[in-house]
């Protein structure tokens, strides 16, 4: 598996590549015909000084047409590189696949300087041996825990984490994404905290899908607020956009973004969609409007409009204003998703596409971090399977060996944030917020549980936000405001705006400021 992780990592990354390159030497791959790719990859990178990507295919065909390979390697090399080829747009855990190929690359020299000095000893040539066996000088490892800023070295670990800073591992469109996609990379560690209720459990799985759809691959630890089977049932109603049981069948109203002055017919502009107002007549105004408007306002506004109201985001100054407000569309339900459907979305979003998920469940107070660790690493032995990101549902059910409660949380969570570097990954997770909470309509640093420390672990923490007299959440509305963002600047009193239906299994839509 090792040798594998190097010959995908010399394929697909010209970072890795340049890292690994001052060191190799050839023999050092046992598989011959990975050694060989391997060697087509630097004669690839010397020529062009990238790596070779999916040219590697045209590479191949190019030397079998020269008959530059042997004809009993073919059958077995167009194998492996149909194997490879799996991987070729999957993201590439760069870091951690270096300090992996240091490791072997190290045992491989030794290895090979022990055979040719045991060859001299069997050829009775022990003078010869010793001088052999005296000069061996380890590997210089590729990734160092130090660096020496007077070497050429830096200049490559500088273009490298800049041009990769800000590579997110999963995307959100929008106003959310514009405060979320920066936090969502690799060595960060992410999470959410909400009261009870909230849609935690609901986020922890959208990021984890989205991250699918960025082609990361995914580690989703159930750390027992949910059975394997109702996660599977979840993320199935997740794919279907539909109930997973029969008593959420009927009318339900998924809202939209809507413009307070198209709905209050405050707008004249040439740009937008609708020629009333369909709230015109509600008592709001445009300054208690998002405030105090209810679901009631918007089901009597469509009985009163129907399909005649449209909607309007279109000009310029409602990107730049909070004008940003819920307009409700009825939909009717008439089926929960069924098991021959959900087999049916399964093969095709994940099967299909070959998009990497691993769910891993465990019942409550059973899995520890370091148990974590010992899965992926089983993973990683077994099959190769190495995640970008790792999501825990959620950190406050996992276990530590410090007996003590509170600095057990402080452990806990210390040692999260290890996982993300040690890995290189993004690990995303959740926590309960204490119960003054419940009584406030926008989270602040001081609603945390237990133990404060868990923000200085964090290189982001975000809260989901809802009124306390349920007024969104009967709408589909939540508020996210950040909390901890160790980088840049933030506002903690102000919130996205995000549209969802949790019934549906979404819970996010769209979002507005």
């Amino acid at each position: 598996m090792i040798e594998r992780l190097i010959t995908i990592g010399l394929i697909n990354s010209t970072e890795f590549i340049q890292q690994v390159s001052p060191v190799w030497e050839h023999g050092t791959i046992i598989s011959s015909n990975l050694q060989l790719i391997a060697g087509w990859c630097f004669e690839y990178y010397d020529e062009f000084q990238k790596a070779p990507g999916r040219t590697l295919e045209d590479i191949y065909f190019d030397k079998k047409t020269r008959r530059e390979i042997s004809k009993d390697l073919i059958d077995s090399l167009e194998d492996d590189l149909e194997d490879l080829a799996e991987e070729y747009d999957e993201s590439f855990n760069v870091q951690y696949a270096l300090k992996q190929t240091t490791k072997y690359l190290q045992k491989r020299s030794l290895e090979i300087h022990q055979k040719a000095v045991k060859e001299l000893i069997d050829a009775g040539e022990e003078g010869a041996a010793v001088e052999l066996a005296s000069s061996y000088r380890p590997i210089r490892a590729v990734v160092l825990d130090d660096l020496d800023l007077s070497g050429a070295d830096v200049l490559l670990k500088v273009e490298n984490v800049f041009t990769g800073l800000f590579q997110s591992l999963l995307e959100y469109p929008g106003k959310l994404g514009e405060i979320l996609n920066e936090q969502m990379v690799r060595g960060a560690f992410v999470a959410f905290m909400a009261p009870e209720k909230r849609g935690k459990s609901f986020w922890l799985l959208d990021m984890a899908i989205k991250a699918t759809l960025s082609r990361s691959k995914v580690a989703f630890f159930q750390a027992g607020d949910m059975t394997e089977g109702q996660q599977l049932k979840r993320i199935c109603s997740y794919l279907a956009k539909k109930p997973i049981s029969e008593k959420y069948l009927g009318e339900v109203y998924i809202p939209e973004i809507d413009c307070i002055m198209n709905q209050l017919d405050e707008c004249e502009k040439e740009e937008r969609s609708c020629g009333f107002g369909a709230l015109t007549d509600s008592g709001l105004s445009i300054e208690n409007i998002r405030k105090e408007i209810t679901k009631a306002h918007l089901v009597e506004a469509y009985a009163d409009n129907g399909e005649d109201y449209a909607v309007c985001t279109n000009c310029d100054e409602f990107r730049d204003r909070s004008w940003g407000t819920p307009w409700l569309i009825p939909k009717t339900i008439n089926r929960a998703v069924t098991a021959e459907e959900a087999k049916r979305k399964i093969q095709q979003f994940f099967i299909d596409k070959k998009r990497r998920f691993r769910l891993s469940t465990h019942p409550n107070s059973t899995l520890s971090v370091s148990a974590i660790k010992s899965i992926i690493n089983r993973w990683e032995h077994t099959d190769g399977f190495i995640p970008d990101v790792i999501v825990i549902d959620y950190a406050d059910l996992l276990i530590s060996n410090v007996t003590e409660f509170r600095h057990a949380q402080n452990d806990i969570w210390k040692n999260l944030r290890a996982l993300s570097q040690e890995r290189d990954c993004l690990v995303v997770t959740a926590t309960q917020a204490d119960a003054k909470s419940y009584d406030t309509n926008l989270l602040k640093m001081s609603n945390f549980s237990e133990d404060k420390r868990k923000f200085a672990h964090c290189t982001a923490m975000f809260g989901l936000n809802q009124d306390k007299l349920g007024r969104e959440k009967k709408m589909g509305l939540l508020r996210i405001n950040e909390l901890v963002v160790r980088e840049g600047e933030f506002d903690s009193m102000t919130a996205v705006t995000v549209l969802q239906n949790l019934n549906l299994g979404r819970p996010f839509l769209d979002s507005y400021i």
